[in-house]
């Protein structure tokens, strides 16, 4: 006899099309419990757990781990998380259909130097074998990703301030008609693609990051972004961006070449601050401009607080960043490459009344919290809501240093 609303475990892998093995399995994994066992220790399930198999399913054939489909999973709660989770996968996808064409086209033209009785190049061999090996780095990419949409996601819906970061740095720029730009670390491109309508006239801007998945990503991104109103402008329209693939220790470009480069939080991520800083001098125009935001030191400390009110074993970051190049010793370093330095902060905070988003940006942090966070979440999640219930302010201490030669 069928329960209302409940598939027994045969109905359930016969619905999404799989084995009752590997339902089973999915079970032992912690990945998929079902959602009740009656007295005789038989499993059902209900049509919330194939919608999260079916996403399973989709994760498992893009190559990721268990591991990594667990901790996936565990932010995806809600109809806005699986809408942004799949909007991600989406992206993967087209990153998938990139590389399989070039791998298409270097095993053509291998077989064209093969049946033209020519020597094999090798080179394309290697770029062979250099694309196949590209699919590792989906999973980095899908988490690099949707790490940097949660914790924008949370500025953007619980600042207490008139003016969100990304309009607030736009307007620091101060950008002229005609210059050229350079933004290394551009991440998803969220500066620009808030502030398209409000670029000026024959401008140029290179968007750079060390991750090449992150650059491809950017490119769809700016591109789907242009309204048909500016695509139709004669010098305007995707002719303004370019995009490169490069560490911002040796940037590639020639000497004095850009009125002004951008690093927004990117500082404290390079392992030589000092070396990233020369390249910035010797890139600008004399009378360039380099622009680089960091964090304070009391930067969202009530989130740190909260995480190890739960479990002191967790630290959000494997190092304080804002140490490393932040508000307090920012200048000081700055000052050893440029002449003239000016700090601005930035006037905002946070007021958060919801557990979901706080709980998605702690987990996209890049401690050890998903270590103990992700065998407890729901009762981690029960904890957040009692602390956000009445409203829980969050500390925003971060600003910009604007840097002469």
């Amino acid at each position: 006899m069928r329960l209302k609303g409940y598939y027994s475990s045969g109905q359930f892998a016969k619905l999404a099309s799989v084995s009752v093995r590997t339902i089973r399995f999915y079970d032992t994994q912690n990945i998929l419990k079902p959602s009740m066992v009656n007295d005789n220790g038989a499993r059902f399930y209900t049509d919330e757990d194939l919608k999260k198999l079916q996403q399973i399913l989709l994760l498992k054939y893009l190559g990721f781990s268990l591991e990594d489909i667990r901790q996936i999973l565990v932010t995806d709660t809600d109809s806005r998380q699986l809408k942004n989770s799949l909007a991600l996968q989406l992206r993967l996808v087209r990153d998938r259909i990139e590389q399989m064409q070039l791998v298409e086209d270097a095993i053509v033209r291998t077989g064209e130097e093969l049946e033209n009785g020519g020597d094999i190049s090798w080179s394309h061999l290697l770029e062979l074998i250099h694309l196949t090996n590209m699919e590792k780095s989906l999973a980095a990419q899908y988490r690099d990703a949707s790490n940097l949409s949660a914790r924008i996601n949370l500025h953007s819906r619980y600042s207490t301030g008139k003016e969100d970061w990304f309009k607030w740095i736009f307007r620091q720029l101060d950008l002229e008609e005609g210059c050229s730009v350079l933004e290394i670390g551009c991440g998803d491109g969220t500066l620009w693609t808030r502030n398209l309508a409000l670029l000026p006239d024959k401008i140029r801007i290179c968007l750079s990051d060390v991750s090449d998945g992150m650059i491809r990503d950017v490119r769809r991104t700016i591109t789907e972004s242009y309204s048909p109103a500016r695509k139709g402008e004669s010098s305007q329209g995707k002719d303004i961006f370019s995009f490169r693939t490069f560490d911002c220790a040796e940037i590639p470009f020639e000497a004095g070449c850009f009125d002004l480069v951008i690093a927004n939080h990117v500082l404290f991520y390079c392992e030589d601050i000092p070396a990233v800083l020369r390249e910035v001098r010797r890139v600008l125009k004399k009378e360039g401009r380099f622009i680089c935001s960091c964090y304070g030191a009391a930067h969202m400390h009530e989130i740190t607080d909260l995480v190890q009110e739960f479990d002191s074993r967790i630290t959000l970051s494997a190092e304080r960043l804002y140490e490393r190049f932040g508000l307090e010793n920012g200048a000081r370093i700055l000052s050893e490459v440029f002449r003239d330095t000016e700090m601005r902060r930035f006037e905002d905070s946070l007021l958060v009344d919801q557990a979901q988003p706080l709980a998605d940006y702690i987990l996209s942090c890049h401690g050890n919290q998903n270590q103990f966070l992700c065998d407890r979440y729901r009762e981690f999640l029960t904890f957040v809501e009692g602390k956000v219930k009445r409203g829980f302010p969050i500390t925003k201490d971060a600003g910009i240093f604007i840097c002469r030669l």
